[in-house]
């Protein structure tokens, strides 16, 4: 469950640029979509995981 932390908050000062523009939209803006396109993928691998 540390993932969706890492990518939204741990890598922010990282990744806080306007350029390079990818897909129309600043790499802040991408970075932030795709972190919340792999969080719920994290969300069921950790409850995958936890199953018993």
């Amino acid at each position: 469950m540390l993932v969706p932390y890492v990518l939204f908050v741990g890598a922010l000062p990282l990744v806080n640029r306007v350029r390079p523009v990818l897909l129309g939209l600043p790499f802040l803006f991408v970075w932030l979509l795709g972190a919340t396109l792999l969080t719920p993928l994290a969300v069921w691998l950790a409850r995958r995981g936890d199953r018993r």
